[in-house]
């Protein structure tokens, strides 16, 4: 098959919407199909950016210009797009797939009717969560119902949706969307775990004893990811465990807030904002590196660096909500506490003082996370592009 992907976000730009697009788009690739991928272009000094090798095999970079609101992403030109979708439109395309709701929906869903093809969308963000932490100054109520009208808008004007857990796909049935759903959760590559040298390396590497004790979050720092509710745990955790250290690795909107409050709070000393890991080689060696890994975000569509923690043997102490619900067990690996620092505190200092309890937890977490593998959720996501390739040879796709 020859699949078009469109997107508001891919790499440089970090985040978890990036990291899905390439796990599938990868796999694909692998499994003898044919993807472009078009997407903006970046500059070198943009926010939120890193170092990606991608090699590039059919990535279209379009022109862009940042984006309101937040620095880290930007907007495509909608001339620039549409002369390089009117570019391939003698490639056999077999199907739109849209990952975004901005610019690349409206572009992707008029450019599969202009060619008689099946769209596709992923749903990859509750948009009903985040409104409010772009926003402040509006009413949270009006808000969500304007996150709301404008999901269902859009999510029932495409052929078949794409949804990354069970609990968002409940959600958007209570919007009132009526489009087909699929579950397809961001899968994990099948590699070897960092090894205790690479873990040792990074720790010597960031002036971390070998002994202390070490939590990490990886993540976008943004208010909607919570790491309040982190920074609050920690005074009652340093009261057990004195030398504990809390990484933050990611960059976001609320670093500086978030950093002036750890500095008012004189937490300088035990929590150390790292920014962005290289994915293949930094990142590995921190999730290993790591006692336990501390996710509050009671947002998340899946919550893919939970996984990413659980596949390297870290133990996970995080929030059960929304798609992060799908991802957390009893026996995978972790321990499900309450969006409150006193619960995180608790958990934290009950699996520190518990060598133990901490390896079989690490254990159960690396068998749990091969469950979720990219293959076999690529295999379940090309059922999806095969039935709608089948349904549009039987009948015409619909028009608007």
């Amino acid at each position: 098959m020859h699949i078009l992907m469109i997107s508001d976000v891919f790499f440089p730009r970090i985040n978890g919407v990036s990291t899905s697009i390439e796990g599938f788009r990868r796999e694909l690739l692998e499994l003898g199909h044919r993807v472009t991928l078009v997407c903006p272009g970046y500059p070198e000094d943009q926010p939120g950016t890193g170092t990606i090798d991608l090699g590039d095999d059919g990535v279209v970079r379009v022109a862009s210009r940042r984006a309101p609101l937040d620095p880290e992403d930007r907007l495509m030109h909608w001339g620039d797009l549409m002369r390089r979708l009117s570019s391939l439109t003698a490639t056999d395309i077999d199907l739109v797939h849209v990952h975004t709701p901005f610019i690349a929906h409206y572009a992707g869903r008029r450019f599969a009717r202009r060619l008689g093809v099946p769209v596709v969308e992923t749903y990859h963000t509750f948009f009903e969560e985040y409104a409010d932490k772009y926003v402040p100054w509006l009413p949270s109520g009006w808000l969500r119902r304007i996150a709301r009208a404008w999901s269902r808008a859009q999510c029932n004007g495409v052929d078949r949706l794409i949804v990354p857990s069970v609990p968002m796909k409940a959600a958007l049935v209570t919007y009132g969307v009526r489009t087909r759903m699929t579950v397809i959760p961001t899968g994990l590559p099948l590699a070897e775990p960092a090894s205790t040298a690479d873990a040792a390396e990074f720790r010597a590497a960031n002036a971390i004893p070998a002994d202390a004790p070490l939590l990490l979050y990886v993540g976008r720092v943004a208010r909607e990811k919570n790491i309040d509710v982190l920074v609050e745990m920690l005074p009652a955790v340093l009261e057990s465990h004195p030398d504990t250290v809390l990484l933050i690795a990611g960059e976001g909107p609320a670093r500086v807030a978030l950093a002036e409050r750890v500095r008012s709070m004189g937490l300088d000393a035990s929590i150390r904002f790292l920014g962005y890991l290289c994915r293949k080689t930094e990142l590995p060696a921190a999730y290993r590196a790591a006692d336990l890994f501390v996710f509050a975000s009671t947002s998340e569509t899946q919550g893919l660096v939970l996984l990413e923690a659980l596949a390297q043997g870290t133990p996970v102490i995080a929030v059960a909500e929304m798609g992060t619900r799908d991802v957390l067990h009893a026996d995978g690996g972790c321990r499900i506490v309450a969006n409150d620092p006193a619960a995180f505190a608790e958990a934290t200092q009950n699996l520190l003082a518990d060598p133990d309890q901490r390896e079989r937890l690490a254990s159960a977490a690396r068998s749990y996370a091969k469950r979720w593998s990219i293959g076999a959720m690529t295999e379940r996501l090309l059922t999806v592009y095969h039935e709608l390739s089948l349904s549009a040879a039987s009948a015409p796709t619909r028009r608007g």
